[in-house]
């Protein structure tokens, strides 16, 4: 129940602000907004206000925005409306419209990184050298490095920071190293020696090798005041991050680094929202923020019925002073659909196989 919550939560906030993207930059423009609902489907409530209809359906993923005159040749526009309706206004405007969404997308989640950051303070990770984790069956995990160890020294030498541990082991050559280890209160000797291992990326991929012991640190982090300025510039820093990472995670899922099942749909955000939100409210919000920079980006993919693909059609109808044909806007939208529900069956079987593998306990 805690994960449906959490789902409904999120998606009905994205969708939200997708939508008021486009409704905002509409009226801006002076286009008759007929109606705006969250959600498809059957309409469960309504209300409409001034010109517009504003509606929740009974179908929670998505939304729309629906402008007077939104399809060219749709309805036949009485000269003294076309002021009003969507395909008569100029091509920058239309432009501006359809790309609203993914930006109000973005700008929300630079808005919730910021509160985070000025309510929070700035998150730093603290310089630590106790072990948080040891890689089953490697070179630390032989020696009896345990969890929870701290690390003094290493060959004589102090340790005051996890770069001194990872250059003295790097730099050992692949010879015994000794390593003097505070556990629980107690000083205790190890004798390991560090194996050759590959260095991968946070894609997956291998960039390099060195020695290494198999251990990482303990994860610490402290928080510091930020100002409003200061917040601001970290949240557009994270958002940044975070589009530059969800579009590499696109072009590796393509160069088949990232694999395909490693795709979620709605099954699997709603499991994450779920275990976010009962991990705290700074989880859940961060989280909302991932997923909105994800939304986003990936409603910005040139594919048709997307808004990328939209814009597409919208840049080409400006180089070339005239909009594409019906029939080929025809096939590109028939493509899009199958593109589309392709992703969608393919997510969701990615989501009930985990589900059925965490079942069965493997």
């Amino acid at each position: 129940m805690n994960s449906i919550i959490s789902f409904i939560i999120v998606i009905g906030v994205l969708v939200f602000v997708h939508e008021l993207g486009h409704f905002i930059f509409a009226k801006m423009f002076g286009v008759r907004v007929l109606k705006f609902s969250l959600g498809f489907g059957h309409k469960l409530v309504s209300k409409k206000w001034g010109e517009t209809e504003y509606l929740i359906s009974a179908f929670p993923l998505g939304g729309y925005v629906k402008m007077f005159g939104e399809h060219q040749g749709e309805e036949e526009i009485a000269t003294d409306e076309q002021i009003r309706s969507f395909s008569h206004k100029p091509v920058w405007q239309r432009f501006s419209i359809v790309a609203g969404g993914p930006v109000f997308n973005l700008f929300f989640a630079v808005f919730l990184f910021f509160a985070m950051f000025f309510l929070a303070g700035l998150p730093e990770p603290v310089d630590t050298t106790s072990i948080g984790k040891v890689s089953p069956e490697s070179a630390a995990e032989k020696a009896g490095i345990i969890t929870g160890d701290t690390i003094l020294s290493i060959n004589g030498q102090e340790t005051t920071s996890w770069l001194d541990v990872s250059n003295q082991i790097k730099e050992s050559g692949g010879e015994e190293v000794v390593l003097y280890i505070d556990r629980n209160g107690e000083r205790v000797t190890i004798h390991a020696v560090p194996e050759m291992q590959k260095i991968k990326n946070i894609f997956g991929e291998e960039v390099g090798e060195r020695y290494m012991l198999g251990i990482t640190r303990s994860e610490g982090v402290v928080y510091t005041e930020a100002s409003l300025v200061t917040a601001m510039s970290a949240a557009f820093t994270q958002t940044w991050n975070l589009s530059y990472l969800t579009i590499m995670g696109i072009v590796k899922i393509f160069e088949r680094v990232i694999p395909a099942s490693e795709l979620g749909g709605p099954i699997r955000i709603a499991e994450i929202a779920g275990q976010q939100m009962e991990a705290g409210w700074m989880n859940f919000i961060y989280f909302m923020g991932l997923l909105s920079v994800n939304l986003g980006i990936l409603n910005l993919l040139p594919i048709p019925v997307l808004d990328g693909g939209h814009l597409v059609f919208l840049t080409l109808e400006g180089i070339r002073r005239r909009p594409l044909s019906d029939r080929a806007m025809e096939t590109f939208q028939k493509v899009g659909i199958f593109l589309l529900v392709s992703l969608m069956v393919f997510v969701f079987y990615n989501d009930i196989y985990r589900l059925v593998k965490g079942w069965m306990g493997s």
